[in-house]
């Protein structure tokens, strides 16, 4: 390795501020000054664009390579420059949300997602990508729970861990990899009121048990790279949070890599109310730990005269600036600043005919049948299907995190029916506004056809950043044009695309089948398709709950117990845990999924009802295939700690195993439970497992109220 602090002592206190900033695109050419909604007005001077250390938001193999080589000619000290991405869930091939593919309950299938958009990314110059966004999610109306894994901590963890081994491999500086980010650290999915950038409210214990075990997985896995949140947390913006970064990120966690900001996070330190100007904005943030600040300018213009008051040292600034150097250096880039640009395999490679079937793969096991009265799979000798509503010719497949993603790349619903089946048919343009004569096309149409597909959602910009609802009903007059379809009496099956649980009480009583198939990606409407002609069965399961109505959010699974339980879900007593005018359970649940088969699950069987210190227990369930066709279950395993020194959750996640039975077929599942699954921060002994009872729930959702007890002690 060479000596790279060397290189920090020969640079001046704006050399280093430079490589510690990055830059927008809009500075190398771009039309646009405009980026992620933020309108920048900071002036950038010549040296600090000459020797900046990175650059946010380019991409391509021969631009990237004509700005690196034109850097290394005006850099001061031929430093080459990281080209940063949002590379969220796919590169120009896009996947499902990724939302949507934690519902695979597959993280395997998840880092081969990881690894394709890094092959992308890589050949099209890229070195390292904003992902995989570790926030738990607790709020539907949050837009940003689209880039999320759902509300699960285990699972969340699981994917954490698949997306950074999947970008970088064993060794990031090797062929197709790129870095990973993993944001945003900490608390962010529980904005309050489900607002972007609101502020967020969590005890140590809540952050320690819910919050940080995703952000910690990724670290093990080897992250590069730590993104601030935007959030307010506990009353110290993230940005400004030396607890959050000093002492538990590099401290406590061992994390020897570098933060970056997030865009424009240091400047609006000043907008929380934490910083009173630029300067002791860019004083907290350096406090803090941030390395990197993305897009203004707070550090260039103000370090170096911080520096000359006292109010910072030179050796905070060259640790920053010597923390992203080793990142160079890890990624190659000293050797080879080009690292894997090729215009040639990015020909090859983007959007390539095997990227296009994982794509497809994935898209099909991310899809939850929410629904089926026996209406799907599709017969196929229908001799015609009629396709309505917003979604049913339209390419809108791509949420609006797919930044290098292009809708010409995806087909409409109805060109992949016309690609797969000879059955004629028919669509209706979407409802968004409420135009009569549409509606009453929509409806003769129907009235026509053997088979009804209402086509129904959110536009793709009304989920992700910013894009937080008060109402999370579907948008629009799609409800009222759904009622219209309905009442004509006949089958109707509903295929949702969207970026959040729906509150949709009504489609869920009157439709005959609903699929959610979230934003499914490029290669989405063939997956569809797939699944609803019966050529690939549905297996994937919620990771969010779906609300009956908006005022139950935030709804998650793994609450609290409260000491005044409801004794009836639906309808409780007054003075319990219910709502007065409505269910107080999710209309579906964490863990939900339909098949087209049906399995029995049998009781919950311990090996033994005492578990001393160190030892295990072995809890067992027979499932059997009861339907009439193949199908994969996934059989969750829940526990739930009776008593602690701390209230503890009705039920939490520890293990899953997803098993695939043929008609009439039965297999035992098996799970060891070690002490390990029975630990949490404990009130006086750390993290650690309490004696008392426990219950096993081997089940095919959160909601299902059968168990084991067993009892653990010293």
């Amino acid at each position: 390795m060479r000596d790279l602090r060397n290189i920090v002592e020969q640079m001046s206190i704006k050399d280093k501020m430079a490589e510690i900033t990055q830059l927008c695109g809009s500075g190398y050419g771009e039309d646009e000054n405009v980026f992620m909604g933020i309108d920048y007005q900071f002036e950038l001077a010549q040296h600090m664009v000459d020797n900046v250390g990175s650059v946010l938001g380019i991409s391509g193999a021969g631009r990237v390579k004509a700005i690196q080589k034109k850097h290394l000619e005006t850099s001061a000290h031929k430093i080459p420059l990281l080209f940063m991405h949002d590379i969220i869930h796919g590169y120009k091939t896009i996947f499902p949300s990724p939302l949507a593919m934690s519902c695979t309950w597959q993280p395997g299938l998840v880092k081969v997602s990881a690894e394709i958009a890094a092959k992308e990314a890589a050949v099209s110059g890229l070195h390292l990508t904003f992902s995989p966004m570790c926030d738990l999610a607790r709020d539907a109306r949050w837009g940003r729970v689209v880039e999320t894994s759902g509300e699960d901590v285990y699972l969340n963890a699981l994917y954490a861990k698949a997306y950074v081994e999947g970008y970088q491999g064993n060794d990031v500086s090797s062929r197709y990899k790129i870095a990973s980010c993993l944001k945003h650290f900490a608390a962010y999915g529980i904005a309050e009121g489900g607002r972007d950038y609101h502020t967020t409210e969590a005890s140590e214990y809540s952050l320690r048990e819910y919050h940080f075990p995703a952000y910690k997985a990724a670290v093990d896995a080897g992250a590069k790279m730590v993104m601030t949140s935007f959030n307010a947390l506990n009353g110290i913006p993230s940005t400004g949070n030396q607890w959050l970064f000093q002492d538990v990120l590099r401290k406590e966690w061992g994390f020897a890599g570098t933060v970056i900001s997030d865009c424009t996070a240091i400047v609006e330190l000043i907008h929380h109310g934490f910083a009173a100007d630029e300067a002791e904005a860019a004083k907290k943030a350096i406090d803090a730990g941030v390395d990197i600040e993305m897009v203004s300018n707070t550090y260039y213009n103000h370090v170096q005269r911080l520096i000359e008051n006292g109010k910072l040292t030179e050796a905070q600034i060259d640790e920053a600036v010597y923390r992203v150097l080793v990142m160079k250096e890890e990624l190659g880039l000293f050797d080879n600043p080009y690292k894997d640009a090729d215009e040639g395999l990015e020909k090859q490679y983007v959007l390539c005919d095997s990227h296009r079937q994982a794509a497809r793969e994935i898209a099909r096991e991310s899809m939850v049948l929410l629904k089926n009265d026996g209406v799907l799979p599709l017969e196929k000798n229908a001799e015609k299907i009629a396709l309505l509503g917003p979604f049913a010719d339209s390419r809108q497949m791509l949420d609006s995190w797919s930044v290098c993603g292009e809708e010409k790349d995806c087909i409409t619903l109805k060109e992949a029916f016309l690609e797969k089946t000879d059955i004629k048919c028919v669509s209706a343009p979407g409802i968004m506004k409420y135009e009569e004569t549409r509606i009453e096309e929509a409806v003769k149409l129907a009235e026509s056809s053997d088979v009804i597909i209402l086509a129904l959602g959110e536009d793709p910009l009304m989920s992700g950043e910013s894009n937080s609802r008060m109402d999370i009903a579907l948008p629009g007059y799609q409800e009222l044009f759904a009622e219209r379809i309905f009442s004509l009496g006949k089958s109707v099956i509903v295929v949702l695309y969207n970026g959040r649980p729906l509150a949709i009480p009504n489609i869920a009583k009157k439709a005959s089948a609903v699929l959610e198939a979230w934003f499914p990606g490029t290669e989405g409407n063939r997956a569809v398709c797939d699944v609803l002609l019966g050529d690939h069965s549905p297996g994937g399961r919620l990771t969010m709950s779906f609300p009956y109505a908006v005022g139950q959010c935030p709804i998650y699974y793994d609450r609290y117990s409260s000491g005044r339980p409801a004794k009836d879900v639906y309808h409780s007593d007054r003075f319990s845990l219910r709502y007065m005018d409505g269910q107080s359970v999710p209309l579906y649940p964490f863990g939900y999924g339909l098949t087209y088969t049906q399995f029995k699950y049998g009781d919950v069987i311990l090996s033994k009802h005492l578990m001393k210190k160190n030892e295990t227990i072995m809890a067992s369930c027979v499932i059997k295939n009861v339907g009439e066709r193949q199908g994969t279950e996934t059989v969750q395993l829940y526990l739930r700690d009776m008593a602690g020194s701390l209230v503890r959750p009705i039920r939490m996640l520890k293990g899953f195993e997803r098993v695939t039975l043929k008609e009439g077929e039965e297999r035992e599942v098996r799970f060891m439970i070690g002490e390990e699954m029975l630990k949490f921060h404990t009130l006086e002994t750390g993290f650690a497992a309490e004696q008392g009872k426990f219950r096993v729930y081997i089940a095919r959702d959160a909601s299902v109220e059968e168990y084991a007890e067993f009892e653990f002690f010293y």
